[in-house]
C-alpha cells in the first residue's frame, strides 16, 4: 500500500473569511505562501527520517490554483523541477451555489439547512454540489491508480475522504475531521499521523 504524504494547500483569503471555497479559484495569501515553505521543512525531516530523497517520490496536485501554487512552492523549496502530475479527482468537494458564502450566509438564505446537513453530512449535497460520499468515491478511484509513495497537495475534503476510505474514522466522523494548514498528514497502512 503506497504511503501518502498529504499536504493541504496553504491558506487563502477565503479561509481567513471562513468562506466555502469548493471549486472556486482562489490564490494563496502571504501566510499561505509561508506555510508552503514550512511544509518543505517538515517533508525534508520526514524524508531524512526514512532515508530517502525528495526525488524518490511521485508528486500530484489537485487542479485548483491554490493547490498548484502550494505544490510549485514546495517543489522549488525541495530543489525539484516544476513538473508534477495534476489529477482532477483530487479537487475539493463542490459546494455548488454555496461557494463563496459563509455558513451564516448559507443559513440566512435557507433557514434550517445547516441542521439538516449536520444530521447526515456524509450524504448531504449542497445545491449544485456534491456529497462527501461522492468525493470519497472519486478519491478511491484515484488511489487505486497510485503505485508508489506520493506527495499529494489537495484539500480538506479530500483528506476527510481518505480518512473514510482507509477506515481511519467512520464515514460521518471523517466529515468533521479538522485538517490543518501547515501540517503534513502521512497515510500509511490504514493509519494517519500528523506532523507540523
Amino acid at each position: 500500500m503506497p504511503v501518502l504524504y498529504f499536504v493541504r494547500h496553504g491558506e487563502t483569503d477565503f479561509n481567513v473569511a471562513q468562506r466555502l471555497q469548493g471549486r472556486s479559484e482562489t490564490h494563496l495569501n502571504d501566510r499561505g505562501r509561508r506555510q508552503a515553505q514550512e511544509y518543505c521543512g517538515v517533508l525534508r525531516d520526514l524524508f531524512t527520517r526514512d532515508g530517502r530523497e525528495p526525488a524518490d517520490y511521485a508528486y500530484v496536485s489537485s487542479p485548483l490554483v491554490r493547490a498548484r501554487e502550494t505544490m510549485e512552492l514546495l517543489r522549488k523549496s525541495l530543489g525539484l523541477d516544476p513538473i508534477y502530475d495534476i489529477d482532477a479527482r483530487l479537487a475539493e468537494i463542490a459546494y455548488g451555489t454555496w461557494e463563496g458564502l459563509t455558513l451564516q450566509e448559507v443559513e440566512a438564505r435557507d433557514p434550517g439547512v445547516l441542521e439538516r446537513r449536520e444530521r447526515d453530512k456524509w450524504d448531504f449535497t449542497a445545491p449544485g454540489g456534491e456529497s462527501y460520499r461522492q468525493v470519497a468515491a472519486r478519491v478511491a478511484v484515484w488511489y487505486a491508480t497510485v503505485t508508489r509513495d506520493t506527495v499529494v497537495v489537495a484539500h480538506g475534503g479530500v483528506a476527510r475522504a481518505l480518512m473514510a476510505n482507509f477506515q481511519i474514522l467512520p464515514d460521518e466522523a471523517a466529515t468533521h475531521a479538522d485538517i490543518l494548514h501547515g501540517a503534513i498528514y502521512v497515510f500509511v497502512g490504514g493509519s494517519v499521523a500528523r506532523y507540523s
